[in-house]
């Protein structure tokens, strides 16, 4: 069986189809795959490397071919907005945007790397400037999209909200137990959790017990699945998991603005980004950001 090595790189032979992003780098058989194994196949920097048996590239060419929308970046904390919107898109205009979730840190160094994406929206501003400082970003299309709240989630249903202070005793209320946050010196929602509870002055009676995950949603996720009794996640995500409840949200003052900014890159296809940023502007991305609990910052 023949095997290829995808990654973006200057000049390779496009993969087939219209908007084609990866390129192929080499192509080998089943025993070099075999006997090169990942180290001789490593990136050194480079990210994106994908293996994938030829015959599974071929197959794939028609699907290549078809008309596909940008390319997003998106916070792992949009997800459930985000596959509504880019449906209803595909749906009016016949381009699907193909979106990417994660941490919005690990987003923006995937970009800083030279990953191909065509717009990124982000759930931190820091991230964001940081790619314009390095200009990376369309600067003069970049908006201020969408905010958040953040909040206290639980695993066990919740008949009354709980107000957050300084009077708060989650040490107590977690035992032996852990809080599930995002990276809390990298991942937004981390971040601004981080932030509120050391305004609170909670953050070193709880830290021991603070439980990290890569991005909020798997945050999220450890609450849904009764891993950790308790959680700190942005409000929508709450409203996209049934299995947990809201216990508390946390004072606004306590934690900087929770703000996603939006722009299209420098080095992708503006002529794919500026539409679906316009989109996402409008008045159809307006009702399902809201309804999945998000403050629209930005509105054509």
């Amino acid at each position: 069986m023949g095997f290829v090595l995808l990654g973006k790189y200057p000049n390779m032979t496009p993969l087939p189809g219209k908007r084609s992003f990866l390129r192929v780098v080499k192509v080998f058989d089943e025993k070099e795959l075999k006997m090169r194994g990942d180290g001789d196949l490593g990136t050194r920097g480079r990210i994106g490397w994908i293996v994938l048996p030829a015959a599974v590239l071929l197959a794939g060419a028609g699907a290549w071919a078809a008309d596909t929308g940008p390319v997003v970046f998106a916070a792992a904390s949009l997800k459930t907005a985000m596959d509504e919107i880019a449906t209803q898109y595909e749906a009016e205009t016949g381009l699907a945007p193909v979106v990417t979730y994660a941490g919005s840190s690990a987003l923006a160094r995937q970009i800083e790397q030279g990953a191909p994406a065509d717009l990124f929206i982000s759930a931190n501003v820091g991230w964001m400037d940081a790619l314009e400082d390095d200009g990376l970003i369309v600067s003069k299309s970049r908006v201020d999209l969408l905010g958040n709240a953040l909040v206290l989630i639980s695993h066990d249903a919740v008949s009354t909200q709980i107000d957050l202070s300084s009077e708060t005793d989650l040490p107590e209320m977690l035992g032996d137990n852990h809080l599930a946050m995002a990276l809390v010196d990298a991942v937004p929602a981390g971040i601004y959790g981080k932030a509120s509870l050391e305004s609170l002055g909670l953050w070193e009676g709880v830290a021991p017990l603070v439980a990290q995950a890569d991005n909020v949603r798997a945050a999220l996720a450890l609450v849904a699945l009764g891993e950790a009794p308790l959680g700190i996640t942005y409000a929508t995500d709450a409203v996209a998991e049934p299995r947990v409840s809201v216990l508390g949200v946390f004072p606004e003052d306590s934690h900087p603005p929770i703000i996603y900014p939006a722009a299209p890159l420098s080095e992708g296809d503006r002529a794919s980004a500026e539409p679906f940023l316009t989109y996402l502007k409008g008045a159809a991305a307006r009702g399902v950001f809201e309804a999945n609990g998000f403050t629209v910052l930005a509105g054509d």
